[in-house]
């Protein structure tokens, strides 16, 4: 099954209408600025230099979401949102929509913006996850 891929304006008019953001970025990343009112699960975790998978990303987004959640998921530029949301729904997830261009823009080949992100489309953005929804408030709930 395709995930289907939207825009940040796309995304930030379904958020108005009950949809449930999840940013996949690292907590640092999450930390330094999000949309508004997103959730962070992260995919990857960073590690040394790079990135490692998240052992705990289906469970805490088990425990977090109902198979039937309406999420958008977003992460830096959308190549780690495409990935989580091909998981999400490879375990049953049935309304996974996957933002393009992330939080900071999608680059093409030539390393040209491809696809604004939620921060160039000058969208809600926060530093502080709100109650509940920060990643260690997410991974500690049994």
């Amino acid at each position: 099954m395709s995930i289907k891929r939207i825009t940040p304006d796309e995304a930030a008019e379904l958020l108005g209408q009950g949809w449930t953001y999840v940013d996949v970025r690292s907590v640092p990343e999450f930390d330094q600025g999000h949309p508004e009112g997103a959730y962070n699960v992260p995919f990857l975790h960073r590690a040394g230099q790079g990135m490692v998978p998240n052992p705990d990303f289906m469970k805490v987004m088990q425990t977090a979401f109902p198979k039937d959640a309406k999420l958008v998921v977003g992460c830096r530029s959308g190549a780690r949102s495409l990935r989580a949301a091909e998981a999400l729904v490879a375990q049953g997830y049935e309304n996974v929509i996957d933002m393009r261009g992330g939080f900071a823009g999608e680059l093409d080949a030539a390393n040209r913006l491809a696809c604004d992100g939620w921060q160039q489309r000058s969208l809600p953005i926060s530093r502080t996850a709100q109650p509940g929804r920060a990643y260690r408030d997410l991974e500690s709930k049994p």
